[in-house]
């Protein structure tokens, strides 16, 4: 078992963004001292308790105080990111990191977020537009620019007679950094499609019952089946809540 940490990054709302920032650098600090494999940092628009819209900014920091530890974002809500600009970011981030970068992702969960970025979810909207970001993010690392026209995002193919023009930045890691995707409830699509396209799985255990954590995988393994993967049980990420205090 690999030790990994999940920074949301909470902090009283009377701390300054400022202190937060300060406090969160240091504790990334103090995870890669310890020998922790991984750290991820959340991302939030609307939760006083959580101000950090912009992970990656953080990430970019940290990384010049790190040596050792993985880092990543968990995750970019992608209904509110254009992922033709969002995969340049990563790929840029993913060369400052030299090879300790992976990537989060998730469909956001906060109503608040909904209603910010002006997202009606109750038909499931913020999954859709999750999965088909990704997958052009994906497409576009892998393969380059192309005409593609989905349900919610747009890219189309750079061509010029200029030379040196139609380049897109491709990843340090190839073909792109690891990508994980965080589920909740039992039978989780997201879960469904960390196994069907071999995503790292992410269970957020708020829950004490270990039943309904063991079904997140059981649907990992169902997506899997999709696309006739086998999925690794070591790449499975299990958050829980950890209070560490001075006495109890």
């Amino acid at each position: 078992m690999k030790l990994g940490a999940f920074l949301m990054p909470t902090h009283p709302p009377e701390c300054s963004v400022r202190a937060g920032q300060i406090w969160d650098l240091q504790e990334l600090e103090r995870l890669d001292a310890l020998g922790f494999h991984e750290a991820w940092i959340g991302e939030h628009f609307t939760a006083a308790w959580e101000p950090c819209p912009a992970p990656d900014l953080l990430i970019a920091q940290a990384l010049l105080r790190t040596k050792q530890i993985r880092l990543g974002p968990l995750g970019h809500l992608l209904p509110y990111h254009n992922p033709v600009e969002l995969a340049h970011r990563v790929a840029y981030l993913d060369h400052m990191a030299e090879g300790r970068y992976q990537l989060g992702v998730g469909i956001s969960a906060l109503p608040t977020d909904h209603a910010l970025f002006d997202i009606d979810t109750s038909d499931g909207r913020n999954r859709r537009m999750t999965f088909e970001a990704l997958d052009m993010m994906i497409r576009l690392w892998r393969d380059g620019a192309s005409d593609h026209r989905g349900e919610f995002w747009s890219m189309g193919a750079t061509q010029s007679v200029l030379p040196g023009l139609g380049y897109h930045l491709e990843p340090y890691q190839a073909p792109h950094p690891p990508v994980a995707i965080a589920g909740l409830t039992p039978g989780s699509e997201n879960h469904k499609l960390a196994g069907e396209k071999g995503y790292i799985p992410v269970s957020l255990s708020v829950t004490p019952d270990a039943a309904i954590t063991a079904k997140h995988w059981e649907a990992v393994e169902e997506g899997a089946v999709r696309s006739g993967r086998v999925p690794d049980r070591g790449e499975w990420r299990i958050i829980r809540d950890v209070y560490v205090a001075p006495t109890d």
